[in-house]
């Protein structure tokens, strides 16, 4: 099988997670182009140095720019912080390298609007890594929306929830940080949400949110890895630049209404991933913490009979499964970068764009720009405005 080579730039919390698909996709999906996993790239050489022999690269660079200059590397993987994958994007697509980003695609809707631009102007494949579309559970409502056995779709509802800063002494990561990440719990957590519903449902006409920033100043850290890091509370503060919590209203342009809700102060919610949607025919209820999950309910079922019903997605029927294992073991976060990488690869073989791509990174940011829009001049927003 044809082997399709990767320079992965990042290597930590999503390093780790792109470095597994790419060692485990093989193993189950041997029918699919094979990643080579050439050379990952860190700033901190003994970090990168040793994320290279644990997670299985061949070497690695401490300057991304090292990546686009051998010929033997086909796909670009952009992991690093989001204020990072402008620069890498551009470079990489010049250089005529096919990209795999991270979401948010960008900083801003200008930048990803650029990126998406630069990718199209050099022909080369781009995704962008909206990795829960990929459970099976989600591909099932999926598939009973498009089959009509919802009907008319009334509601979508989501909501990501997390704690992991509600404490005011955590330190100031740079997901914290504007200038880095962005934005906070409505760029990290709500771009899932936005992206789930653009999959689900489809496009949204107008938005209007509103956000919250509980905790003003934070310790700064000594360190940080993925969600986690160290520092002292008594160390000097800087001031937390992004929202702990946004919530907003969406319109969508097929009638339907919307809510979501996306922070990282719900105490007793590690990583509550969810949504509901209501049709004329039926709902589907998924929860990220049970992730092999859906839940069911039919109108048309006898009335003795009706209520939710629990579908575990495990099937050969469901997506993606009959490479795993017998039906009824379950899989876990990491197989949605594997199914991820899946796309990915088949794509480049079918010489087609692999989804979802730049172009859902942008559909995706000119939301999150509206929902700022429409906090900061408090008002209904337009998609189309932005």
């Amino acid at each position: 099988m044809k082997q399709i080579n990767i320079g992965m730039v990042g290597y930590k919390f999503m390093g780790k997670a792109h470095s597994h698909a790419y060692r485990d996709l093989h193993m189950f999906f041997p029918k699919v182009a094979k990643p080579g996993m050439k050379l990952i790239c860190g700033r901190d050489e003994a970090g990168v140095a040793q994320a290279a022999e644990q997670f299985g690269w061949e070497g690695y660079v401490t300057d991304w720019r090292e990546l686009l200059q051998r010929d033997d590397i086909d796909v670009i993987d952009i992991n690093a912080p989001s204020d990072a994958h402008k620069e890498i994007a551009l470079a990489a697509a010049k250089a005529g390298k096919h990209l795999f980003c991270e979401k948010p695609l960008a900083l801003t809707l200008e930048d990803s609007r650029d990126m998406l631009q630069a990718a199209e102007a050099a022909g080369v494949k781009h995704m962008v890594g909206f990795n829960y579309r990929f459970a099976p559970a989600v591909q099932l409502a999926k598939k009973l929306i498009d089959e009509g056995r919802l009907g008319q779709i009334y509601h979508f509802r989501a909501w990501f929830l997390q704690d992991w800063i509600v404490d005011p002494d955590f330190p100031l990561v740079w997901r914290l940080q504007k200038e880095i990440a962005g934005s906070g719990s409505h760029g990290d957590l709500g771009a899932h949400l936005i992206d789930l519903s653009h999959y689900l449902i489809g496009g949204m006409s107008e938005v209007i949110g509103m956000s919250e920033t509980f905790v003003k100043e934070r310790p700064m850290p000594t360190s940080m890895t993925g969600l986690s890091a160290k520092g002292s509370k008594d160390a000097p503060k800087g001031p937390v630049t992004v929202d702990d919590a946004t919530l907003f209203l969406s319109r969508f342009e097929n009638g339907a209404l919307g809510s979501f809700e996306a922070t990282r102060f719900a105490p007793g919610h590690r990583c509550t991933n969810a949504f509901e949607i209501n049709g004329s025919k039926g709902s589907v209820k998924f929860d990220f913490e049970r992730m092999n999950e859906l839940q069911v309910y039919f109108t048309d079922d006898a009335e003795d009979v009706q209520g939710f019903r629990r579908v575990l997605a495990t099937d050969p029927a469901h997506a993606y499964m009959d490479a795993w294992w017998p039906a009824g073991h379950t899989i876990g976060y990491e197989h949605t970068f594997v199914h991820e990488v899946v796309e990915l690869m088949q794509a480049l073989e079918q010489n087609r764009q692999p989804v979802p791509n730049f172009v859902d990174g942008v559909k995706c940011q000119e939301v999150l720009e509206a929902v700022d829009r429409s906090i900061a001049e408090r008002r209904w927003v337009r998609i189309d405005e932005v």
